[in-house]
């Protein structure tokens, strides 16, 4: 098995992948006509982190199978731990990577440093899990991901009663001073900057003594999808959340339910391969696409049509199919602003300008996720402009040159779409894909028939 830089001891993050070394810039293929590939995805990132974070919190054990193995789930399995849960492996349900066995501590533990690396799941999503354990427990990131926004999850802990020290900063790092229990109650937040503040909530309420009755009173919420998930994976554990109103839920106290877990591959990690059907006139399968699900991926079957793909559906195989042409769009991706920079790569080559709005939250995630697009793309030849909550974009000819990543994951897969009718494309860091899929640059060649 090929050494993995960023596994821990014990637990191989990558399976059998290895991705390419951060100082290397990675020369993305260029396609030599229409691609025709079926494509298999590792689990997804969003699943596999909330049912971890479950599975720590329920009754007794739980058996997550074909969960994501990824710098990203490494570091939730690492904090998880951390705090005394016991996570084991298991032999392997899927194709990437073992099963994990997730057995809850009979008292969590603090006492300890969690690493959130830059993984936004694990800084919104543990705290209020350490927040119901005994000790103090410090939080940091990785230092591009200190300034991610986090005032939110600090006010809401120290608003439930929860002694949290940040020395003022309302961002990272900090420490929960944890007393083994949180009060809960009635709680009312502005969630505007990210979903995962209430995601990140929901997921420990039922564990508070009073449960909780949350209330976002900002003026947006981005990715809603994402907190109905969040929502259908608690039901799944007898968790029954109550939304009385639009941004408005209520968590009973009480148990959350051991259970057996299948984890849906990744959709939002097959936006680039299934755009690459549209760049190259070609056509891409994806296999497992679920017949019903909560993740924001599944927007592409109705997406993709709109530049002009033909989408197909046959039991668990999607296949798209692009033309002789991209069609430019208007859109409003409100619900699904991760799928933003794969569309932004299809409207750069486009047949005319595309506007894509309702995305200004995701100058929060990685990196401003606007700013990055908007650069990258105009230093090999194109014309992006930033607005207020999206991107105009102009489609011209594109050149080759140096496509930063930073250190976003989905910067790096952006310009490996370009690269594949863009000569001379060379991806910083591509390394980064790790976060979420750590097979990237082997699957997106195999793709390519290399």
């Amino acid at each position: 098995m090929l050494t993995n830089p960023y596994s821990a001891p014990d637990f191989d993050v990558y399976g059998d992948a290895e991705p390419e070394r951060p100082d290397e810039a990675w020369p993305a293929p260029v396609a030599a006509g229409p691609i025709d590939a079926t494509v298999s995805l590792p689990g997804s990132k969003s699943l596999t982190n909330r049912e971890l974070v479950l599975a720590a919190l329920a009754d007794g054990p739980s058996l997550l199978k074909a969960p994501l193995h990824s710098m990203d789930s490494n570091n939730m399995v690492e904090a998880l731990r951390a705090l005394g849960t016991t996570i084991q492996e298991r032999p392997a349900s899927g194709a990437f990577g073992a099963d994990w066995l997730v057995t809850p501590a009979e008292e969590l533990t603090g006492s300890t440093t969690v690493e959130c690396g830059l993984a936004g799941t694990v800084m919104r999503f543990m705290p209020p899990v350490a927040a119901l354990a005994l000790g103090p427990t410090v939080f940091d990131a990785d230092p591009s991901a200190r300034n991610r926004p986090m005032g939110t999850m600090i006010t809401s802990l120290m608003e439930l009663g929860v002694d949290l020290s940040d020395d003022g900063r309302r961002s990272l790092p900090f420490t929960v001073h944890g007393t083994g229990r949180v009060a809960g109650g009635t709680l009312t937040i502005d969630a505007s900057s990210s979903s995962q503040f209430v995601s990140g909530l929901l997921l420990s309420a039922a564990r508070f003594e009073d449960g909780l009755h949350l209330v976002h009173a900002g003026e947006r919420l981005p990715s809603l999808p994402h907190i109905e998930m969040t929502i259908a994976a608690l039901a799944a554990r007898g968790v029954i959340v109550e939304s009385p109103a639009v941004g408005e839920w209520v968590v009973a106290p009480g148990t959350i339910g051991a259970r057996d877990i299948a984890i849906e591959p990744d959709l939002s990690n097959a936006a680039p391969f299934l755009a690459a059907a549209l760049v190259t006139g070609g056509s891409v399968t994806l296999k497992g696409w679920p017949a019903s699900t909560t993740q924001v991926g599944a927007d592409l079957v109705d997406l993709l049509p709109l530049f002009g793909a033909t989408v197909t559906l046959d039991g668990d195989r999607l296949t798209v199919t692009g033309g002789d042409r991209i069609t430019a769009v208007d859109i409003d991706l409100t619900t699904g602003g991760e799928l933003a920079p794969a569309l932004t790569a299809l409207a750069a080559l486009a047949d005319g300008p595309s506007t894509i709005t309702g995305i200004g939250h995701i100058r929060h995630h990685e990196t401003d996720r606007l700013a990055a697009l908007a650069t990258e793309i105009n230093k090999l030849g194109g014309a992006v402009t930033e607005l207020e909550d999206g991107l105009r974009i102009e489609p011209k000819p594109l050149h080759g040159g140096e496509w930063h990543s930073y250190h976003d994951h989905r910067m790096a897969t952006t310009g490996a779409i370009l690269g594949l009718v863009v000569p001379g494309v060379k991806i910083e860091n591509v390394a980064t894909t790790a976060k979420t899929l750590p097979q990237f640059t082997q699957l997106w060649q195999t793709m390519l028939g290399a």
